[in-house]
């Protein structure tokens, strides 16, 4: 994508945090911490990567936002902890500016949980289709209240764009297309 669009592109480095696998086994004890290194260490690749603009590159591509952090957080803490981590992002979150337009891979839960065992990492073996699910739909809640950007939802489900490139190319023009302001939500099936 990065050579076809002549884009710059974010990829999250999430393998990294050093707290994951112990959140997964006691996610109490380490929600914060995993919370707090996610923030810090998103907030620091998106600073250098969005403030320091490449003056021959026309546009930037991120795999995840900033927001993201704010979602899984009000998830993960208990509210008093969370209350905290909301002022501590709210003032990272100023510098950055307003996407042009944020694009949302949706699949059923269960066909994520496949993915997950598919991948193998064995410290996401636990992971339930009730948080799935919770994640999904703070995703969802924090899109309803969006005015100032289009969001495109993209239903995959069962597309594999590895086996058919054409899923592919019709995903490329439909994020192409222009969208006004608010939430558009599209089924891509088989």
């Amino acid at each position: 994508m990065r050579e076809e669009y002549n884009c710059k592109l974010i990829l999250e480095e999430f393998a990294d945090n050093p707290f994951l696998p112990l959140f997964y086994k006691e996610p109490d004890r380490f929600a914060f911490t995993v919370e707090l290194f996610f923030m810090t260490e998103r907030h620091k690749q998106l600073q250098r990567s969005l403030l320091n603009q490449d003056l021959f590159q026309e546009f930037t591509v991120a795999d995840y936002a900033f927001i993201k952090t704010l979602l899984f957080a009000q998830k993960n803490l208990p509210d008093d902890e969370f209350r905290l981590f909301q002022k501590m992002f709210a003032v990272l979150n100023q510098s950055f500016p307003k996407p042009d337009i944020m694009v949302y891979f949706h699949r059923n839960v269960d066909i994520l949980l496949e993915n997950i065992s598919k991948r193998g990492r064995e410290y996401e073996k636990d992971i339930t289709a009730a948080y799935l699910t919770q994640i999904q739909n703070s995703y969802f809640e924090y899109f309803r209240n969006i005015l100032s950007f289009p969001i495109l939802i993209i239903d995959l489900n069962r597309i594999n764009f590895k086996e058919n490139k054409d899923h592919f190319e019709h995903v490329k023009y439909l994020i192409s297309k222009p969208y006004q302001p608010g939430v558009h939500r599209i089924s891509l099936v088989v």
